[in-house]
């Protein structure tokens, strides 16, 4: 039987900050084909994630297939804004949500990883911020512009610099990026549909650069939308869904775990000849060109009826 085997591979998972969004089922996916779970956590959110965890809450949702509960073996505070400690303003370091924190730039978290694990065969960045995303392009500022894609696809680059030399021969990486990278998606702004071309972008050569330096595949995912904490803050999310809804091939609400496992397969054994690649999973929505619910086409078959 064919089937995803990971067990005894390390995966590090960048972005996961609850039970939500597309990081957390990627790492479902991933434990459920036996890899060991590590998980890059934005500095910020690291209490309140690892409370909730400690707390319970998230314990339905880490049920996995066998009835045992997903285990994470390790949470690393990570801000992937900032590469080494010299990079970070004096008002983020005095800042509460920091002062406590150490060990949470790309390098130091790169450092202890190796140190604790040695290597890994795994690395999904799932991770985003544009800090003016509800600004059209033509409003946002060069430092929100420019913020949106050291956040978003700048801290691929810089976390593949630090994660490739203690990469496996034969280990995958992976992103996720989204339709507005390529066709215009009114309210998704503030330089994120511009970071996202990026990324996509960087995909391709950093497949060649990665794949000839360590032997390692570069990948990406273009997902659909889905109803979780950090797409309710881009605040159009429900017509997203309800517009996906009624024009894609596929009439259902897409499900995370459906790109969950996309995940688990582009980074196994049985992608190896995988890379450069991004795959759509998004019920088909990237292949319309029009939107059959329009108004136009109601007013199209009214005309031709009074002919």
């Amino acid at each position: 039987m064919l089937g995803i085997n990971l067990k005894g591979k390390k995966a590090f998972i960048a972005g996961i900050g609850d039970d939500q969004g597309y990081g957390w089922a990627i790492a479902k996916a991933l434990a459920e084909a036996g890899a060991i779970i590590l998980v890059g956590t934005w500095t910020p959110m690291m209490k309140i994630f690892t409370t909730a965890l400690e707390n319970g809450k998230f314990d339905e949702s880490r049920l996995l297939s066998d009835g045992s509960l997903m285990q994470i073996s390790k949470i690393y505070s990570l801000d992937a804004a900032f590469d080494t400690m010299e990079d970070v303003p004096a008002d983020i370091l005095e800042n509460k949500r920091y002062k406590d924190a150490v060990g949470y730039t790309i390098k130091e978290v790169a450092e202890q990883v190796a140190k604790d694990y040695g290597s890994l065969d795994i690395f999904i960045h799932s991770l985003a911020n544009g800090p003016e995303v509800h600004k059209p392009l033509l409003e946002t500022s060069r430092k929100g512009y420019l913020a949106a894609i050291s956040a978003s696809s700048y801290s691929f680059i810089s976390l593949l610099q630090q994660f490739g030399p203690i990469m496996n021969p034969g280990a995958s990486t992976l992103s996720l990026t989204f339709m507005a990278s390529e066709k215009a998606v009114p309210g998704y702004g503030g330089g994120m549909s511009s970071a996202k071309a990026a990324l996509e972008s960087d995909t391709k050569m950093l497949a060649w650069e990665a794949g000839r330096k360590w032997h390692i595949r570069v990948n990406t995912i273009s997902a659909g939308g889905l109803r979780s904490r950090a797409a309710k803050a881009i605040g159009f999310i429900d017509k997203m869904l309800n517009y996906s809804y009624a024009n894609a091939p596929l009439i259902k609400d897409l499900e995370a775990i459906e790109v969950g496992n996309a995940a688990a397969f582009l980074t196994s054994p049985l992608a190896s000849a995988i890379t450069g690649v991004t795959l759509y999973v998004d019920n088909g929505m990237h292949a319309m060109g029009i939107a059959v619910d329009s108004p136009a086409f109601s007013q199209e078959e009214a005309i031709n009826t009074s002919r």
